[in-house]
C-alpha cells in the first residue's frame, strides 16, 4: 500500500473536524496497525470498493466523542448515545468522502459505503483485507482519536 495514501486522510480529518466542530487536531506519526483491536470505545467503519478495495474506520475515546458532539450539537443534545452514535457515524463519511477526493487527485478512484458504528470497550475493527491497516493517531485539547485505513488492489 502507498504510504502517500495518508496525506489525504490526515488533511481530510483536520478539514472536517475543524469546520464541524471548531476543533483543531494534530497528526502524529502513521504506522503499521498490527492488530485489529480499536484504538477507542466508539468506532466508524467505512467499506471501499473501486480502483482499490478496503476500509476507513475513525475511532474515538469517550471524553473526545462527547467533546465533538458537544461542539458540533451544542445544548441540542437529547439522547447522549445515540447522538455520539450518529455524529462519529456522520464524521466518519464526511473524513471519508473528503479523502477519497485527494486520492482520486492521486488517479485513484474509489466509492464508500454507509458507515457503521460500534461501540463498547475493547472492541475489534476487522478490516477485510490482507494488507495491514495504516494507523494515523490524532491529538486534540478534547483528547485522542484514531483513523485507520487498509487499501489493496
Amino acid at each position: 500500500m502507498n504510504p502517500e495514501f495518508a496525506k489525504p486522510f490526515i488533511k481530510a480529518t483536520k478539514t472536517v473536524l475543524a469546520s464541524m466542530a471548531a476543533l483543531e487536531v494534530a497528526a502524529e506519526a502513521p504506522y503499521v496497525k498490527k492488530d485489529n483491536i480499536a484504538r477507542g470505545d466508539i468506532s466508524a467503519v467505512i467499506g471501499i470498493t473501486g480502483d482499490l478495495r478496503g476500509t476507513f474506520s475513525i475511532s474515538f475515546d469517550k471524553p473526545t466523542a462527547v467533546h465533538v458532539v458537544k461542539q458540533m450539537l451544542g445544548d441540542a443534545i437529547e439522547n447522549i448515545l445515540q447522538d455520539v452514535q450518529d455524529a462519529v457515524g456522520e464524521i466518519s463519511n464526511m473524513i471519508s468522502g473528503q479523502a477519497r477526493v485527494g486520492l482520486a487527485e492521486m488517479g485513484v478512484k474509489l466509492q464508500g459505503s454507509t458507515p457503521t458504528v460500534i461501540m463498547g470497550d475493547g472492541h475489534t475493527i476487522a478490516h477485510m483485507s490482507s494488507t495491514k491497516p495504516i494507523a494515523i493517531p490524532f491529538t486534540t485539547q478534547a483528547g485522542t482519536f484514531t483513523v485507520e485505513f487498509c487499501l489493496e488492489e
